[in-house]
């Protein structure tokens, strides 16, 4: 990776970017059409206080009067905000910074969103792009697929997804085959998404295996790998660190499931996304800018946009007004998969769920931010320089800031 191609600014505070670029590209963004699956729960219920109590007493209630464990594997929410309002809160953060704006709408397995506002005035010829699940081994990995050509995107997607749910097509052949596929249309740009993330919740070591398992046999066909805004500072720079030493490029992904806008984007000269993506894959030429909501803790983002995700939105269209009437289960019944809401729900569940929900509203709160700041650790910090070895971000001064306010930050 050449030191003067590839490079990363740390904003303290908003203002203008024309300096760095003309374009601003915000990269993976999900909508309601995102299916977000809900087969952590047990993991993270065991662990986040108070919610922990009510968890075990709801599970083995569940257990004593169904016979059988709550099923969570078909269990998913979708994030509350359409297409459309996710695309315009993006753009607008975009173009207060006097920049153009390219939005790369990426929910999981779906093109739907970038099909629905292509066509939309002031969001025409927006890129066909998504999170593309890779099952790999004994796990899996979240590709970014961006700007798939529309005259083909349903036949590729239809392609791309044969190869995630059906069983016999995991093997490293197939796989070679869609990448392959993928790398001979030049405007595509794919990206390998939050690589240190430990998603399917194996264990660190065994995650950085299958992770360096992946790499050995398919980093060829990678073009870059992702600064994600909602993964810590220490698991990103070992992604940059990561990258340094593997030469390849580095963008940026919001990862944003709420109601607010990614806080990384990249800037450019480009102006189309076709002319980014070559911008990225032939000359591996980047610049990645962490905006400054990306400094407040992550703890204290991620409750802030469970926050946001589980409430409720009056003018929303019937069906999306409320949070259980975006989370979906099968409870048995032989129904299958169904919004909560359908169940009879009118005040959001049981009060131990309901407890639950109101615990999360508090802690997303601005107002508990200054707790979480103290207790953040120090490596999670954003710093005011990266250091690689060799040297390859150069901050500049006119953006870094010191934050005199924050002595612990």
């Amino acid at each position: 990776m050449n030191s003067d191609k590839t490079r990363l600014h740390i904003l303290r505070k908003k203002g203008d970017l024309t300096s760095k670029g003309k374009t601003g590209v915000s990269l993976h963004c999900h909508t309601e059409n995102s299916r977000e699956m809900l087969d952590f729960i047990p993991h993270y219920a065991e662990k986040l206080p108070i919610i922990s109590f009510f968890w075990h007493r709801e599970r083995d209630n569940y257990l004593k009067r169904e016979g059988k464990a709550i099923d969570f594997s078909t269990a998913y929410w979708s994030p509350p905000l359409s297409p459309q309002g996710v695309f315009d809160i993006e753009k607008e953060q975009i173009e207060d910074a006097n920049l153009n704006a390219i939005v790369s709408l990426t929910d999981h397995d779906s093109i739907e969103a970038g099909l629905a506002v292509n066509g939309n005035e002031g969001s025409s010829g927006a890129p066909i792009s998504m999170e593309w699940t890779v099952p790999f081994e004994y796990g899996f990995f979240h590709v970014g697929v961006h700007n798939l050509p529309r005259d083909r995107s349903a036949e590729l997607t239809e392609t791309l997804l044969d190869f995630t749910f059906n069983e016999a097509n995991h093997n490293d052949v197939k796989l070679n085959e869609m990448f392959a596929l993928l790398n001979e249309i030049p405007g595509v740009l794919v990206v390998l998404n939050h690589p240190l993330w430990d998603i399917e919740i194996v264990g660190k070591a065994r995650h950085k295996a299958l992770l360096d398992d992946f790499l050995s046999r398919h980093l060829h066909w990678i073009h870059a790998f992702e600064v994600n805004g909602f993964r810590s500072w220490s698991e990103n720079k070992g992604v940059i660190d990561l990258a340094e030493k593997l030469g390849v490029p580095l963008v940026t992904g919001g990862d944003r499931h709420g109601c607010k806008p990614n806080t990384v984007i990249n800037v450019t000269n480009a102006s189309t996304f076709e002319e980014f993506a070559d911008e990225v894959r032939t000359d591996k030429r980047s610049e990645v800018v962490l905006m400054p909501a990306y400094e407040q803790p992550l703890h204290s983002r991620q409750l802030e946009s469970f926050s946001e995700i589980l409430s409720h939105y009056p003018h929303f269209r019937i069906g999306r007004k409320k949070w259980f009437d975006r989370v979906y289960f099968d409870t048995g019944d032989g129904n299958g998969v169904r919004s909560l809401s359908s169940h009879g729900w009118e005040r959001g569940g049981p009060l131990w769920l309901r407890l639950a929900i109101v615990t999360l509203g508090i802690m997303g709160s601005p107002v508990i931010r200054p707790f979480f700041r103290i207790a953040r650790k120090k490596k999670d910090r954003v710093p005011k320089f990266v250091q690689v070895s060799p040297p390859s971000f150069a901050e500049t001064d006119e953006v870094v800031r010191e934050l005199t306010s924050d002595p612990v930050s």
